[in-house]
Formats: C-alpha cells, structure tokens, sequence
C-alpha cells in the first residue's frame, strides 16, 4: 500500500468518525434550544435535557474536534514531508482504542449515567465507564501526537538544515501542546475521578479537581482552533489564487499559540473561590496576550487574500475583495470564518477581563462566545478542509461544489442568528447551565424573542449539517475522476529556504512551556496539598 493510499484512508476513518459525531451533536443541539425556551412544554424534561447538553457537548468538543485533527494531521504529514506515516499499525491502534474511549463514554451518556455536562465537574458524578472512555480517547490522541513528532523528527534527520513545511510545523506544535494541555484532565480523571466513582474514595476535591481542569479548559480551545490556521495559511492563499504574505508570521503565531495558551485557565475560574486574586490576574494577563497570534494572523491572511485578489485583476481600495474565488469553498469559509473570528474574539476580551466577566458570568453569554468561535470559525473551517481534502483521499470530485457554498452560508447565517439571541439573553441576565426559565413572567415575556430566533438558528444549523453529510457521501460515488489529486500548499511571497532555529524547532520552547507551568499552576495545585480541605461527596442530575 502507497504512502498516500495509507494516509487517505487513516484520515478519512478519522473524519467520518468525527463527522458522525457532528452530526448526532447538531441534531441534540436543536431539541436543547426548543427545549430551554419552554414554547413545547410536552418536551420539557431536566433528566433528558441534561443528557442531551453532556452529550451534544462531548460529541462536539471531544470526539469530532479529537478525530477530525488527527485525520487532518495524519493527511497533512504525508503530504508536506512527502514521507510515509511513521508507523502505521501504531496510527491505527491509536484510532481504534479512541473508538472504544468513544463507545464506551457514549454508552454512559445515552443511558442518562453521564450527565455531568461538557467540563464534568464535581461533585456531578459520571459512571466509571464515561471516565475510562475518555481516558481512552486521550490515550489515542497521545499516539497521534508521537506519529506527528516522530514525523517531524526523522524528516529533520534526512534534511538537516532545511526548513520544516509550515503545515507541518503546526501540526507538530498542536500535537505538543496537545500534550502539554492534556495532563491537567487526565491527572484529573485517573487520581481523582476515575477513583470516585469505582468507590476507592469516598469523596473528591471540588477545588482541585477545577484547578486541574482548568489546565485543559482553555487550552483545548487553540488545540481545536490549530487545524483552521494552518488550513488558512497553506491551503486558503493557494485556493484564493495568490500567494501567503509571510510564512514566518505563521511560526510566530504557531509557536505564541503553543507557549501561551496552556497556563491561562484561571480566566474561568473567576467567580471560583479556589485560588487566590494573584494568580487569577496573572492568568488573565496571558489571556490577553494569547489574543495577539489571532490578531497576527487576521493580518497575515487578510494580507494575503488581497494579494490574490489584486493579481486576479481587483483595482482600488477594496476592489480586490470582489476579485477573490468566492465560489471556491475554501476562500468562502475563510471569509466567513475570519468575520465570526472577529465577533468572537470581542466577546473573549470581555470574557478575560477580571471586572467585565463579572457581569456576564455563567449567562447565556458565555454560551453565545463559545458558539461563536467554536461552533463558528473553528467547525466553518473543518468543512473546508473536508471539501478540499476528500477529493485528494478519494480520487473523485466532490459531488457538488453549489451545494457545499449554499451548506457553507447557511451555516454562517444559522451561527449568527443563534449566538447573537444568545448575547443579548446573557447581558439581560438569563443564566446558562439550565433546562428551563421558570421567572417572572415579565422577565420571560422579554427574553421570548430571542428564545425564537434560537430556534430558528438552531433548525437553520441542523439543515447545513444534514447537507455536508450528504455531500460528502454523495461524494464516494461520484464517477468523475478527481483533476489534480496532489494537496497544493501555498508558497509564501518571500523565500523561506533559511529559518532561524528557534523558528525550525521546538526544544527551547517546551523548556519555556515547563517553566511558565509551573510559575502558572504550581502553588496553585501544590496548595491543595499543603492545607485541610473537604471532599465533596456524589451528585446527580
């Protein structure tokens, strides 16, 4: 079996796994939002509703995002090195056991035995087999990050000197902060939760257990978001026709993404009584600075865009923007993602910020920002790596590129009218985390508009998602032969044939990453130890 053939196939197992679970995910979406805004009473259930959210929240956070990365990781390795996967029955066994960590947490979740929401936190208790599944799904992602880095590795040895492809440099960073973002859940779940609910231990540290997961919390955000830079910076330029702006802007913003986003998971924990203000404003001060790689690279791309749209004819001032490819899926994700990006990221400076989060704590604002970001540039860009990528993996033409625009806009349009409603709920003060709104009628009365329009996002969503299925499949049965089957990465407008070794490698930074952890979260773990603490016991929905 060729490289390519291998690699296609291990990303495309990756991808439908991943889609699948967007799909099921999209559809418990739609039953949340009708169900919260209590229009259906007949529907009305805090049990299943719970259920739901926990399960639409994993589906989307852990397991599309998870299968999606390393599919898209294992694809692109091949492809920038032109090497072979660096083992494959050890891919493959990484893929399988996250199956079974998938199964086995899904079957926790549907049963009702589960429902202690997205982040899990005690004193909600789960069935010991969600635990062991998500334990597994970890597991199975670690393998993926070994492949990336031994990739990495012995291409550097056969081409000392030479300059790592920027698809692969990020790839390989997200797969070492994977790593390094990933301990904090995974301490979490094998001493402390894994433990408690097998019955070993009576009760658990609600405090530590919140510090740990706030290792992960935040940091899993740019392991989710690492995947729609690298496709913006080395797919999008080529796609839009023109060239990338700087390649060394990329690495800056790659490399700023893997120092800082890891120890700034304190910026949830605000209102928490856990940790002391000193540390909580340090974490917020890196909350802030991890916004400048996304300012970098809105710069970067929009500069690169406008380069292709000025060589495809475009005149003036903006006339180059009506010059880009906007009917290729690719340039229209990017587009499209970049404007909720930037919607997104200004609800996240008032997120980070100590005194504004005050006021739109644990509210529908929250919800709104996440969605937006997540929900919207990340997941905007997976589709445009999945329309890109499977005609490359299968050798056919996607079945329809109008229909892949129309899923593309109906998806943005969808976004905006759910997580707008959503902001404006969160500033009138609906709170989120719950199944129904039963208040003042006068209060309820007011937040009905935009409980409809939810709705209506939320169906608008729903139908994007069932035509990217559809796509897709429709795409493994299509006869007509794929007309360039090579992935074409961008070339940047300056040579980049010499690069700094501190932009080539990353044995300086996870020296950097060590230590900034440890200032970060070592007093902040260490005191739990150091002082007289009461364990929660068990708590069900």
């Amino acid at each position: 079996m060729s490289q390519s053939s291998s690699a296609a196939g291990l990303g495309l197992a990756n991808m439908w796994i991943s889609f699948v679970a967007f799909a099921a995910a999209c559809l418990l979406g739609v039953y949340q939002v009708v169900e919260r805004s209590g229009l259906v009473p007949t529907l009305e259930s805090p049990e299943l509703y719970f259920a739901s959210v926990s399960t639409h929240g994993v589906l989307m956070g852990f397991v599309l995002t998870t299968f999606l990365i390393m599919g898209f990781g294992y694809y692109t390795a091949t492809t920038s090195l032109k090497q072979a996967i660096w083992s494959i029955p050890l891919a493959w066994f990484g893929f399988w056991m996250a199956v079974v960590g998938v199964l086995l947490a899904a079957f926790a979740l549907l049963t009702g035995q589960a429902s202690v929401l997205f982040t899990f936190y005690p004193p909600l208790q789960a069935h010991p087999l969600f635990y062991i599944g998500a334990v597994l799904l970890v597991v199975g992602s670690w393998v993926w990050c070994l492949e990336m880095i031994m990739m990495t590795l012995t291409w550097k040895r056969a081409n000392p000197g030479e300059t790592v492809p920027l698809a692969m440099y990020g790839t390989t960073a997200n797969a070492i902060m994977w790593l390094w973002t990933s301990l904090g859940v995974a301490a979490e779940i094998l001493f402390q939760l894994l433990p408690w609910s097998l019955g070993l231990i009576d009760t658990v540290d609600v405090g530590l257990a919140r510090t740990l997961f706030s290792w992960t919390l935040h940091a899993i955000v740019y392991f989710w978001l690492f995947p729609a830079y690298i496709a913006m910076y080395t797919l999008l330029p080529k796609e839009a026709g023109g060239r990338l702006f700087s390649d060394q802007m990329g690495r800056v913003a790659f490399i700023m993404l893997l120092v800082i986003s890891v120890p700034i998971g304190f910026h949830h924990l605000y209102m928490d009584p856990f940790q002391a203000a000193g540390w909580k404003f340090l974490h917020m001060t890196g909350t802030f600075m991890v916004a400048v790689p996304t300012l970098i690279t809105g710069f970067t791309i929009i500069a690169s865009l406008e380069i292709a749209g000025r060589l495809r004819g475009g005149k003036g001032l903006f006339g180059w923007i009506g010059a880009l490819p906007w009917n290729n899926p690719m340039v229209l994700a990017g587009g499209l993602g970049l404007l909720m990006l930037t919607f997104g990221g200004f609800g996240g400076v008032i997120n980070a910020s100590y005194s504004m989060n005050a006021m739109v704590h644990n509210t529908q604002w929250v919800t709104g920002h996440f969605h937006l970001i997540f929900g919207g540039t990340v997941v905007i860009m997976y589709f445009a790596i999945a329309y890109y990528l499977w005609p490359k993996m299968t050798g056919r033409q996607l079945y329809s590129n109008g229909m892949a625009l129309s899923q593309l806009w109906l998806w943005f349009i969808g976004m905006l009218v759910l997580t707008l409603p959503w902001h404006m709920l969160g500033i009138d003060g609906q709170p989120r985390r719950i199944s129904s709104t039963p208040y003042d009628q006068v209060l309820v009365a007011k937040w009905q508009p935009n409980e409809v329009a939810m709705i209506v996002g939320g169906v608008l969503l729903l139908v994007s998602a069932v035509m990217l299925i559809y796509n897709l499949v429709k795409s493994h049965g299509t006869s007509r032969p794929v007309d360039n089957p090579e992935v074409v990465y961008a070339e940047s407008l300056h040579s980049v044939a010499r690069m700094p070794h501190l932009m080539n490698s990353f044995a300086f930074w996870n020296v950097l990453i060590l230590v900034y952890i440890v200032v970060s979260y070592g007093y902040p773990i260490a005191q739990f130890f150091l002082m007289e603490t009461h364990g929660a016991v068990p708590w069900s929905i």
